[in-house]
C-alpha cells in the first residue's frame, strides 16, 4: 500500500512550526494512555456543532468520499475496525449516506437537519482532554530535478533500502544486520556523509534544502530537463524520531517566532548555508521514495484531495472516515495572505509521521508553490469531530450462501 505522501514522515507545518508563540504551553504531542483512542461520543445534543457552514465549501468532497469508499471496499481495511462501537459496515454506510444527504440537500440548514437526524457525532479529546487540536498543513511541492546526476543536480532522493525493517503496518523498526539482528537505522548525518546509499538514487535535485523539504512533505512533482514531469511518493522512513528544524531556529533566535514560515527558513539557509549541517542533521529522521503515477497518495493508497484530506495518528483515529473540522487557515486575498475561518468536512485519509497524538492533525493543501507557501504558514488550534450513522439506520449485512 502506498504510504503517506507527506505525513508518514515529517510534516511540513510541524517542521516549520509556523506561528509558534512563546506563551504556548499546551503539549500537542501528549500521548494517550495505552489502549485509549482519540474520539468520544457526544451525548449532549447542545455540544454537537452546526454543520451548515460547510455547505458553502463542498468542492471535491464527493470525490474524496468516493476515495475513502474505495479504500473501505478492500478486505484489508476491515482489520482496523471496530473503532469504539463503529464496525466496518457502519463506517462504510456512514459515507454512503452522507453522500446521499449532500446530493439531496437544498441548503446548509437542510443538510444540518438531515445529518443531526441520522448521525451520531464523536469529538476528539485533543491534546488536553478538552478537544484542543493543533492543525498544520502539508502539500506536494514542484521542483526541478534530473534522473541523472549532473553538475547542477547533485542532491539525491533515495529508494527504499533492503535492510530497512518495517512491521505489517509500515512502522519502521530499524536496520537488519548481516547476523539477523535489528539495530537503529543510520542517522541522517551518516547517510549523507558516508555514501551508505550509493547506487540507490532515485532522482537528483538542485539544492539540498529542497531535497530536505521533500522529506518533510513525503512526495513531490519534479520537472525534468526535457520538460516532462516525474512524481515521487513516500516509500518508508527510518526509525529515528523527528526533530523540528523550525523550532530549533526559533529557539536559537535565528528567526522570530511570529515570522516563521517555509519561505523564511529557506531564506535563512540561503544566507547561511554553513548552518545546514548543524540544523538538518539534528532531524535524524530520513525518508525514502518511489516513483508513482498520478496521485499524490495518502497512507490508505488512495489520492489525497486539497482541503479534503486529513492526516492524523492512525493508531488513535479511524481510517477513511468523515471528519468535520473547525479552525483557521491562510489564504490569498488579492495577493495578500490572510487567515480566515475554515469549517469543513474532510476525510481521514493520511498518516502524519511526526503526528503521534490526538492533539495534532494535518490538512493537505494541494500541489505547487502556492500550496507550499500556505502549508508552511498553517498552524492554528481548532476542533475535530467525526460523524457515524446512528445504529438504527445501519442496514444489516445480507449473508451470501
Amino acid at each position: 500500500m502506498i504510504r503517506r505522501i507527506a505525513a508518514s514522515i515529517c510534516v511540513a507545518a510541524v517542521i516549520f512550526c509556523v506561528g509558534c508563540r512563546k506563551e504556548t504551553r499546551k503539549d500537542y504531542a501528549r500521548q494517550l494512555p495505552e489502549g485509549q483512542v482519540a474520539l468520544r461520543k457526544i451525548t449532549d445534543p447542545l455540544k454537537i456543532p452546526d454543520f451548515s457552514p460547510a455547505w458553502d465549501n463542498r468542492d471535491g468532497l464527493l470525490q474524496s468520499i468516493d476515495y475513502s469508499l474505495d479504500y473501505l471496499a478492500h478486505p484489508s481495511s476491515k482489520e482496523f475496525f471496530p473503532y469504539l462501537d463503529v464496525d466496518h459496515d457502519r463506517a462504510q454506510q456512514s459515507l454512503t449516506i452522507i453522500k446521499d444527504i449532500l446530493l439531496s440537500s437544498t441548503s446548509g440548514k437542510d443538510m444540518n437537519t438531515k445529518i443531526r437526524a441520522k448521525f451520531e457525532v464523536y469529538e476528539s479529546v485533543g491534546c488536553d482532554d478538552q478537544g484542543t487540536v493543533l492543525f498544520t498543513g502539508y502539500c506536494q511541492p514542484i521542483y526541478e530535478a534530473s534522473l541523472e546526476r549532473t553538475d547542477v543536480f547533485r542532491y539525491p532522493l533515495y529508494k527504499l533500502p533492503n535492510d530497512l525493517v518495517k512491521d505489517e503496518y509500515g512502522t519502521p523498526k530499524g536496520r537488519k544486520t548481516a547476523d539477523g539482528n535489528i539495530v537503529p537505522y543510520y542517522s541522517r548525518k551518516e547517510i549523507e556523509t558516508q555514501g551508505l546509499m550509493d547506487g540507490t538514487e532515485l532522482i537528483w535535485l538542485k539544492d539540498r534544502f529542497s531535497a530536505f523539504v521533500v522529506h518533510v512533505q513525503g512526495s513531490a512533482k519534479f520537472r525534468l530537463p526535457d520538460g516532462s514531469f516525474y512524481d515521487v511518493g513516500y516509500a518508508g522512513k527510518t526509525d529515528h524520531e523527528y526533530v523540528s528544524v523550525g523550532q530549533l531556529l526559533v529557539k536559537d533566535g535565528k528567526i522570530p517566532a511570529d515570522e516563521l514560515s517555509l519561505r523564511k527558513i529557506r531564506e535563512y539557509f540561503e544566507a547561511n548555508p554553513q548552518d545546514l549541517d548543524a540544523y538538518l542533521w539534528q532531524n535524524e529522521c530520513y525518508v525514502f521514495f518511489r516513483h508513482v503515477e498520478g496521485g499524490p497518495y495518502g497512507c490508505l493508497g488512495v489520492p489525497v484531495t486539497p482541503y479534503r484530506s486529513l492526516a492524523t495518528d492512525k493508531d488513535v483515529y479511524p481510517r477513511a472516515c468523515l471528519s468535520f473540522i473547525q479552525t483557521k487557515v491562510p489564504r490569498y486575498d488579492g495577493g495578500t495572505i490572510v487567515t480566515s475561518d475554515f469549517q469543513s468536512f474532510l476525510l481521514d485519509q493520511d498518516r502524519g509521521g511526526a503526528i503521534r497524538s490526538a492533539g495534532r492533525a494535518d490538512i493537505f493543501m494541494g500541489t505547487g508553490d502556492t500550496a507550499e507557501e500556505l502549508a508552511g504558514r498553517t498552524r492554528q488550534e481548532g476542533r475535530v469531530y467525526y460523524l457515524f450513522l446512528k445504529p438504527e439506520f445501519v442496514m444489516p449485512k445480507v449473508s451470501m450462501r
